[in-house]
């Protein structure tokens, strides 16, 4: 007999989220080079996070839960690419499950979700930062049509070795004119 599907919901995150959420990302502070932090949040620590993500606008945080337990399965975000004013209309995202929920749907779910979210909100670009070895990222961004453009090489270091971040780009909302494969530079401009 086949299991059971699972009935899923996504939702906003909210404040009584934040012991799940924790928990999950946590384990990869803990087990993994997935995130660089190195030292686990408790959760009072991670709610200026949580509350960095409104309901609406471009900066986002969606959870899967599972509906007949309620057991939080995993959760993305869509956050400030960087800080200047010029970035507001890049995003960069992340997704995150539980252990026990990862490879079984639930991050594709996730990103269906924030994308279709982030469809009426003035955003260009997504990107998604991957530590490297990681495989089943990689498949996942390229199904949500995320293309390569470099590596970090060895930008972290973590569990006593250096890791390799890849960067993936997404294109978002409407596309307005030619794409610049190399925009010029004047010599004077900041780069960052």
């Amino acid at each position: 007999m086949a299991p059971r599907a699972r009935e899923v919901q996504v939702r906003s995150g909210t404040e009584a989220d934040i012991g799940p959420l924790t928990d999950i990302y946590n384990h990869y502070v803990r087990e993994t080079a997935v995130t660089f932090d190195t030292v686990p949040f408790t959760p009072r620590e991670r709610l200026p996070w949580l509350r960095s993500h409104p309901e609406d606008g471009p900066h986002r945080l969606l959870v899967a839960q599972d509906v007949p337990s309620a057991r939080i399965l995993g959760y993305v975000t869509s956050s400030p690419f960087r800080a200047k004013p010029a970035y507001s209309t890049s995003v960069e995202v992340s997704v995150y499950c539980a252990p026990d929920a990862a490879g079984r749907g639930v991050g594709t779910l996730l990103y269906e979700a924030l994308f279709a979210a982030l469809e009426s909100e003035d955003v260009h670009r997504a990107y998604a930062g991957i530590a490297q070895p990681n495989e089943a990222s990689g498949r996942l961004h390229a199904r949500f049509g995320f293309r390569y453009v470099g590596t970090y090489e060895e930008v972290g270091r973590k569990f006593g070795r250096y890791w390799d971040v890849a960067w993936y780009e997404k294109p978002l909302g409407r596309e307005t004119g030619a794409r610049r494969l190399r925009p010029p530079v004047s010599r004077s401009a900041e780069l960052e």
